[in-house]
């Protein structure tokens, strides 16, 4: 049996799922996806062991702000980051490039 597998992943995103749930959705083209749902249907990100930077929803990160989400990039983890809701995800993509 292996005891390791392969991915391409420079980093990972951790969103926090229980914000995205608060919010109900907020992202995307009509603004009905979650934030880590819009974040996967960019350029290089992803769920899968193939994408350039994983996305992974995780439980109750403890911030809690008011109609926004809160994310950890695994690159930068001093700094956690507070995604409004309706904001632009291909800027927000860009920075977590």
């Amino acid at each position: 049996m292996k005891d390791h597998v392969r991915a391409g992943w420079t980093g990972a995103v951790l969103v926090c799922g229980k914000c995205s749930k608060k919010i109900g959705g907020g992202f995307g083209a009509k603004g009905k996806h979650s934030l880590a749902r819009a974040l996967c249907a960019e350029p290089g990100f992803g769920k899968g062991r193939k994408a350039t930077v994983g996305v992974v929803e995780t439980r109750c990160l403890g911030i809690c702000p008011k109609g926004a989400v809160t994310i950890v990039d695994s690159r930068t983890p001093e700094r956690w980051r507070i995604v409004p809701e309706g904001a632009e995800i291909e800027s927000l993509a860009d920075t977590l490039r």
